[in-house]
Order: structure tokens, then C-alpha cells, then sequence
């Protein structure tokens, strides 16, 4: 289908209200179903409580709701907030401020990133892809519009925002790969520059959107009165010293290793050769985190250096880990948890280790024989339209190439690869970054490249 009759074919057979908005027309959906038939209806509506606390919200209502809720500021989020609520299994009481708590956030961080969907040039998201992703935006906002306004004050109503959050959660899974196939089928109408503009502000926004809903679904499950994790349909570890989806005694050289595993099994299948690695340090360090964030950016990391150590003939060179625990600083702000209401089962655990034995952060340097990253190419590897699997010679360095975000594209689908750094880099810095740390490259051309990793922990608050 082309440009122009993408711009008629928007949405059918829905009703059409076109908004101005910043000189760019946008037309706006007004059934959740038009862009899929067969979506079931919000979770929140099925199990709507008595009609009081309720009414069904429209997508005229959505619309006009955003641009307000648009206009209120963001709590920066911190890994403190998602642990205050108490070590599990929570409380009655702790498990429905941490309700409350994401209730007043989500609503926001939603309609921030639909107002910047708005933004985008209307041909831009009159693409599948991207409508669908504006589309999911507008559904989730609806579904939890209804709690506005009130508070969520009994177990009842948290059992039922807890399944308004794991629809929120399922349907954001494929937000990356889908915008990823429609900003490569809309290259020619907006730039490699405002691509990454955008997604480094969608994709950072995502990572707390996603972590405030899972958190409190993990802790729902992990409480007093729901206790059954293994009924989460998000992650809900029951091994001692988590809270929710962060893991208060995380060792960063067990994570490494485990990525490492995978990550050569991958090199393996692609190139007939398995990399070799070795971490010195303090291999024994342990931060609070979020083992999932983690896993990603080590996962990418080791692909990178992987990858180029074996292109490199350098495959006897293991690539080398080193772990740096951050001394404790002098000026501190002690975090104090609740502790758990009653024993249940394997949380009850004289072995969980306290925040403040922690590191209050760690670095990571990854250091390999891979050789280097060249002159032409450094400037752009964060961008996420570049990478450096581009075969086409007529492109210029950070261009658009179809294999940048065809990587990414083909994550969905269950595929991994170990070329292209389409997403993988600049994802996983907006992963270091996101709680305050960082990533920062140092190449040695023609010999190899170190790649520091620096994360900071629950164990210190600024």
C-alpha cells in the first residue's frame, strides 16, 4: 500500500476525529478493536466492580484527557521507590499503597508517549506499525482512565487493577520490533536523526512504565493475601532476597556467565567457533538491580565483542570481565524496609542479605581483542538506525540500511542474531542510564575494545 492510501485507510470502520496538533494531523481511533478484531476487551471492563466506582471510557474521553495529563510533570523514578513498600510477603496495607503508587504514575507516563506519538509526522503514524503501537497507547490509558480519581482502598478493587496491569504488560511485549519495522517502512518520510530522537525518549520511558507494572504485579503475588508467584503471569521470583523483579543480592559475575553461555552458544551456531571469557575483579560483589536489565545489556555486550573477536581470527583470546564494586560513599541515606508480615514459605530466609551489605554500585568493563571499532563508524554506534552489517557501500556512515533495524525487527519472531547491533547498543544504554549509571566505549583500533559498564544499585540514593 502507498503513502497516499495509507493516508485514507487509517482506520475502519471506526469514527475519524482529526486533532491539530503542533500543525500535524493526526486522525485518532474511537474503537479498540478496529485495529484488531479479534483483541479481547480490557480486563477491567470484564470484571467491572459495582457501577459506582465505574463508567465505561471512550476513546473521545481518552482523547481528551491527554493533552492534560500530558501537561503534569513525571516522577523520575528510582529503584528506592520499588522497594519501599516492604520486603514480601506484603501486607494488606503495603500491598495497596504500592497500588496507589502505580495508579498515580502510570496514567502520565502514558499519555506523555501518546502525545509524543502525536507529534510525529502524520504520515509517519498513519504506518501499521506505528498506528498500532498508538493504538495500543490509547487502549491502555482507556482501561485505567476508570481508577482516576479514586482510591484503590480495598483487596477487591487491587485484584482487579493488578489484571488491568497484566494486560497493560502483554500488550506493550512487541512495542520495540513493531516500531522498528515502521520507522524502516517510513525511512523516506523522517530522518535517522529524529528516529533515534524519539526512540531514545519512547524506549527510556518504556523501561519505567513496564518496571512500575510488573513490580506491582510481582509483589501482588508475593503478598499476604495473594501469595502464589507461581501463578504471576509477569516475573515473580520466589528466590529469597527479592523484592517484586529486583534482586536485593544480585552478583554480577553469575549473570555474566549465564549470558556468556548463551551468547557463544549463539557465536557457535553462526561461526563454527566458541569464544572464551574470564572475570577477575571481585567476581563476589553484590548490588541490588533489576536482574532483567541486567541480563540485556550483558547479553548485547558480550554479542558485540564476541562477534568481534571471532572476525578478528582472535578466537584463542578470551574476552576479559572485570568487576569493580563502587566504594561505599560517605554521605548515605539509609533505606529502611518493613519487614514481612507474616512467614510464608521461602521468603521467610535468615540468609537475605541487608541493601546496605551491598555495593552501592558496580562497573563492568568488557574488554576484547576484537580490533576495535573504526574511525568511520564510531561516531554512530548509538544511534538506532545504524549498524555495522550495513553490504551496501553506497550508504553513508549512520544511514538508514534495512539490516540496522531488521535485527530488531526479527526479535519478535524468536530469532537471534549475532550480527548487527541494530537496537542492541543504544537499548542497552538507555538501560545503564535509566537508574544512573552508564556505558562508555574506549577503542583501540586495530587491537580491541573496552566497554565500561556502570550501574548504580538500591544502596545509595542521591
Amino acid at each position: 500500500m502507498g503513502p497516499t492510501a495509507r493516508l485514507i485507510r487509517l482506520s475502519t470502520p471506526s469514527r475519524i476525529v482529526p486533532g491539530l496538533v503542533k500543525g500535524r494531523y493526526l486522525a485518532r481511533r474511537a474503537s479498540s478493536t478496529s485495529q484488531n478484531p479479534n483483541k479481547e476487551a480490557p480486563v477491567a471492563h470484564h470484571h467491572r466492580p459495582p457501577s459506582h466506582h465505574h463508567h465505561h471510557v471512550t476513546y473521545s474521553e481518552t482523547d481528551d484527557a491527554v493533552p492534560w495529563l500530558a501537561k503534569q510533570p513525571l516522577h523520575r523514578l528510582s529503584l528506592a521507590d520499588l522497594v519501599k513498600h516492604g520486603r514480601p510477603p506484603l501486607s494488606a496495607e503495603a500491598l495497596l499503597s504500592s497500588a496507589r503508587f502505580t495508579l498515580s504514575l502510570l496514567p502520565i507516563r502514558l499519555a506523555h508517549r501518546i502525545q509524543a506519538l502525536r507529534n510525529l509526522p502524520y504520515i509517519v503514524v498513519s504506518n501499521p506499525n506505528i498506528r498500532k503501537i498508538y493504538n495500543n497507547y490509547q487502549h491502555s490509558l482507556s482501561t485505567l482512565l476508570p481508577w482516576q480519581g479514586r482510591t484503590i482502598s480495598n483487596l477487591e478493587d487491587e485484584i482487579r487493577f493488578t489484571e488491568v496491569l497484566a494486560e497493560l504488560v502483554q500488550t506493550h511485549t512487541d512495542t520495540i520490533p513493531i516500531l522498528a519495522r515502521g520507522f524502516l517502512e517510513c525511512r523516506k518520510y523522517i530522518s535517522p536523526g529524529e528516529v533515534t530522537h524519539f526512540l531514545d525518549q519512547h524506549l527510556r520511558a518504556r523501561i519505567g512504565t513496564r518496571l512500575v507494572a510488573e513490580q506491582h504485579i510481582a509483589l501482588h503475588y508475593s503478598s499476604s493475601p495473594h501469595f502464589d508467584p507461581p501463578s504471576s503471569p509477569t516475573p515473580c521470583p520466589e528466590t529469597p532476597g527479592y523484592i517484586g523483579v529486583i534482586d536485593t543480592a544480585l552478583r554480577p559475575a553469575s549473570t555474566v556467565d549465564s549470558c556468556g553461555s548463551f551468547v557463544a552458544d549463539i557465536c557457535e551456531l553462526n561461526y563454527g567457533v566458541r569464544p572464551e571469557w574470564f572475570i577477575n575483579g571481585s567476581p563476589e560483589t553484590t548490588f541490588a538491580f533489576v536482574p532483567t536489565h541486567l541480563e540485556y545489556i550483558i547479553t548485547e555486550l558480550l554479542k558485540n565483542a564476541f562477534r568481534a573477536t571471532v572476525e578478528n581470527g582472535q578466537s584463542k583470546s578470551p574476552v576479559e570481565i572485570t568487576i569493580a564494586p563502587e566504594p561505599p560513599s560517605s554521605v548515605t541515606i539509609p533505606i529502611t524496609l518493613s519487614p514481612p508480615s507474616v512467614s510464608l514459605g521461602a521468603f521467610n530466609k535468615d540468609h537475605i542479605q541487608p541493601l546496605d551489605d551491598n555495593a552501592p554500585g558496580v562497573t563492568i568493563r568488557i574488554r576484547d581483542r576484537g580490533g576495535g571499532i573504526g574511525p568511520e563508524v564510531l561516531p554512530h554506534i548509538w544511534s538506532y538506525s545504524f549498524t555495522t552489517f550495513s553490504e551496501n557501500e553506497d550508504d553513508p556512515p549512520g544511514a538508514w540500511s534495512d539490516d540496522a533495524l531488521s535485527v530488531i525487527s526479527a526479535a519478535s519472531s524468536g530469532g537471534s542474531s549475532i550480527a548487527g547491533l541494530g537496537y542492541g547498543l543504544p537499548l542497552s544504554r538507555a538501560y545503564a542510564e535509566y537508574f544512573g549509571g552508564g556505558i562508555k566505549v574506549q577503542s583501540l583500533h586495530g587491537w580491541g575494545t573496552d566497554v565500561y559498564l556502570r550501574l548504580k544499585g538500591v544502596g545509595r540514593i542521591e
